[in-house]
């Protein structure tokens, strides 16, 4: 009986729904960041959701990743981690990620990605895909 209960359990962990904004998104999407606080964005920013409970993109200067593993419509990563390349644009990068870091709220509405944050001042970040 015991054996039949875990093997229950076993197999209903792997049947259970995803949840996250992966679930509204294809792996292949990259989505570009167009603005934040409807300030347009000259580099070229990038958000995937490769798999269940990760994201990956393109900063300035570097790639990142991370966990994301809130259900919809929240939005928390774990902590980034990223190549170390040097360029002119690291202090963009450098506030990306700290933007990227309070977003706790996720809309996915046809080809545009929003987030918000709400921790002591608004930011959104729309993205489009690409």
């Amino acid at each position: 009986m015991l054996r039949a209960s875990l093997i229950l359990t076993a197999i209903l962990s792997f049947c259970s729904p995803d949840e996250t904004v992966s679930s509204q998104t294809e792996t292949t999407d990259v989505w570009v960041l167009q603005s934040v606080n409807d300030e347009a964005i000259t580099e070229r920013i990038t958000l995937e959701f490769p798999e269940e409970g990760r994201i990956s993109g393109r900063a300035p200067c570097n790639r990142y990743f991370a966990t994301q593993s809130a259900p919809l419509p929240w939005f928390e990563i774990g902590d980034i981690g990223a190549t170390k390349v040097a360029c002119p644009a690291l202090k963009q990068e450098q506030e990306y990620f700290e933007n990227l870091r309070i977003m706790s709220s996720v809309e996915v509405i046809g080809d545009t990605l929003v987030l918000r944050s709400v921790t002591g001042f608004e930011v959104v970040m729309v993205y489009k895909k690409d």
